[in-house]
């Protein structure tokens, strides 16, 4: 999301006197050098990583594994469906319907639609949650259930070595909005008491644990639209550290309300391609306009090697390890020549031990903005010299930006693809900018081992997060 070209209208003021100008000449030529050097110790980094094979983490209470997974989505709650529609290619932009958004200029989103929580929250909190906790409790639970890690099952278990760490990019946004509306047209009197316990962001994972009883490390982490992947990073270091054995981490976000939309139309970060809705998300197509909006959760389950082998577990990837770094550059848009992206993927492969040659597939964050696709793939090509052995595809070209939630869905895609050997398409492939020479999976599903995946995210503030997944192997 943070792929907005923003044209500068204001001027330099005059400088007040030769002196200063030459000051800031001089503190400008000396921060280029720092950059330059920077740059080049980087470049040289990834070279060498290149040619390198290091030695993966042995250790089975370091290793961490993916023993569960959960959604909701807007193809639903079912990860075989999800995946499914996926590999078919079908789109799930739509008009939205959940209000009236006729005077809108954008007027289409990847909406939810049809979700029910039965099972998983009781009639009275689940008319009072926002959709961005009800996503997240549903998820999160479906991943438990999908890990063998129901509350019958956990009962006799070390809770207290248990976490959750699930972030939202917009927290309780409809609870947020609710309450303003309530405040100018009632009264304060009228506030609920739920409102401020709804609106933050830690709520998610704060309401996982006391449904679940875990007592580990539980808070959230709001870093945009690269969230869920901050959230996989961060869960995994409590692992390696030997803080939990078990974390319950992704990202969650229900932002398609008025408040929501609007906001995003007033950035210009949207696509208007209203009347094409299921061609509207088109990552690295010429005449792409914008992002187009989505919703929903994506959660996993990571363990330690260790516990999950002695519970018998089954194991869906490993995770290698991952990275973050900031681009330090605009609140909206992308370093344009993708340095700090590339960076991350570095530092991502370094963490994981692997070398640049391993890797063959990448789940890439392209939402469809003018400038965020194009600084994705120069940061993939200043990594990888040698593309003719990786693929990328973009996920968000069938969901929309599921902003927080994003990297939680993706994570799932690319564990699919890894447990299937098929990739599902980036669909709307159609006169792609001249840049984009990487097998980007065009509009049909390809079949494709995979051997190390990599899944970008990266988030408004220039939040950059990259995790490393492969195939198990004990």
């Amino acid at each position: 999301m943070k792929e907005i070209n923003h044209a500068w209208d204001g001027k330099m003021s005059n400088l007040a006197c030769a002196t200063a100008s030459s000051t800031l000449l001089l503190n400008t030529q000396s921060r280029n050098t720092n950059f330059l050097h920077t740059s080049s110790a980087r470049h040289g980094k990834i070279k060498s990583m290149a040619s390198s094979s290091p030695k993966r983490e042995t250790d089975p209470k370091k290793r961490i594994v993916i023993t569960g997974m959960g959604l909701v989505s807007v193809f639903g709650t079912d990860i075989d469906v999800y995946y499914n529609k996926l590999l078919d290619g079908e789109s799930g932009i739509t008009p939205i319907d959940r209000f009236d958004a006729s005077d809108y200029s954008v007027r289409i989103a990847g909406q939810i639609r049809g979700f029910s929580s039965d099972g998983y929250i009781n009639g009275k909190d689940d008319r009072r949650l926002d959709d961005c906790w009800r996503y997240c409790l549903v998820a999160g639970k479906r991943a438990l259930d999908d890990a063998n890690l129901a509350k019958q099952v956990v009962a006799n278990m070390d809770k207290s070595r248990m976490g959750v760490l699930v972030g939202s990019a917009m927290g309780g946004i409809s609870v947020f909005s609710n309450g303003v509306e309530t405040l100018l047209q009632k009264g304060h009197k009228k506030i609920t008491p739920f409102m401020v316990p709804y609106i933050i962001a830690n709520m998610g994972s704060a309401l996982l644990a006391i449904d679940t009883g875990f007592m580990g490390p539980n808070y959230s982490i709001a870093s945009a639209c690269a969230t869920a992947n901050h959230c996989f990073i961060a869960a995994a270091n409590h692992i390696r550290r030997g803080d939990a054995d078990v974390m319950v981490t992704g990202g969650t976000d229900a932002a398609i309300l008025p408040v929501g939309l609007a906001g995003f139309m007033a950035c210009r970060a949207l696509s208007q391609a209203n009347d094409q809705p299921q061609k509207a998300s088109r990552p690295w197509a010429r005449d792409r306009d914008g992002f187009v909006m989505g919703e929903g959760a994506g959660v996993l389950i990571m363990e330690s090697m260790e516990h999950a082998m002695k519970r018998g577990a089954r194991v869906y990837a490993e995770y290698l390890g991952g990275a973050i770094t900031c681009d330090s550059h605009h609140m909206t848009s992308p370093q344009p020549d993708g340095l700090a992206v590339a960076s991350c993927i570095m530092n991502a492969l370094e963490d994981a031990r692997v070398s640049t040659e391993e890797v063959n597939y990448v789940n890439a964050h392209a939402t469809s903005t003018p400038a965020g696709d194009l600084a994705e793939i120069r940061a993939i090509k200043k990594v990888f010299h040698n593309t003719s052995h990786l693929k990328i595809n973009a996920t968000k070209s069938m969901i929309g930006h599921a902003l927080g939630a994003s990297g939680g869905l993706e994570a799932i895609a690319t564990i699919k693809a890894i447990n299937t050997g098929w990739l599902h398409p980036t669909i709307n492939q159609d006169e792609l900018e001249d840049e984009v020479t990487i097998d980007t999976v065009p509009n049909v599903k390809k079949q494709h081992q995979v051997n190390v995946a990599i899944s970008n995210s990266f988030g408004f503030g220039g939040q950059n997060a990259v995790v490393v997944l492969a195939p198990f192997s004990p």
